[in-house]
């Protein structure tokens, strides 16, 4: 029912690093341009989940589908850091995933102003002319769901797919509630 999309993770190295050293000892993999960003963006490949590293050691992974690809493209990125003398050991201080994007469906197309009203507009923006979506911030969970008219429904700031899956749930039996009122 609720499908994980983007795991974000996060790391750090412990250790200060020279980006524009880093970069150019592994340039196959690394785009570094201080003038647009400060991170360095790391890519195995073009349809792989996204590495950004920063000068403090401290590094991002986005656009991984799960946590255990996450762990794994975490693993390669310790383990080339390593061999090219970068890290000392191919450990890391501390690593763990901050957050889960997940979709869902309703499965029925949804009447996104009256859905505002009902819900309450202390939870709830829907501003079409700048968002086709519904913003939801439910207060009994830790995240926020983004509700298109078509039923989709994307689930952002889970840090488990418990909290996602137990949001959206909440969410669709709120909706079904709605609908037996009208």
């Amino acid at each position: 029912m609720v499908q994980v999309v983007n795991v974000v993770a996060s790391g750090a190295l412990d250790v200060e690093l020279d980006l524009e050293a880093v970069a150019r000892e592994l340039d196959d993999v690394v785009d570094y341009d201080p003038e647009k960003y400060p991170g360095a963006y790391f890519r195995f490949g073009d349809d792989e989940p996204l590495i950004t590293l920063y000068r403090t050691g401290k590094y991002i992974i986005t656009g991984a589908s799960s946590e255990a690809e996450a762990g794994s493209l975490r693993d390669k990125f310790l383990t080339l850091l390593n061999r090219h003398g970068i890290v000392s050991d191919a450990d890391d201080a501390w690593f763990t995933v901050q957050n889960y994007v997940c979709m869902a469906d309703m499965e029925r197309s949804v009447n996104l102003s009256a859905l505002a009203i009902g819900l309450g507009l202390e939870v709830t923006e829907y501003e079409p002319e700048q968002f086709p979506g519904l913003v939801y911030r439910p207060h009994d969970h830790a995240c926020v769901l983004l509700v298109f008219a078509t039923g989709k429904v994307v689930i952002t700031g889970a840090q488990e797919t418990e909290s996602a899956e137990a949001a959206f749930a909440a969410f669709r039996d709120s909706i079904e509630t709605l609908l037996a009122d009208e």
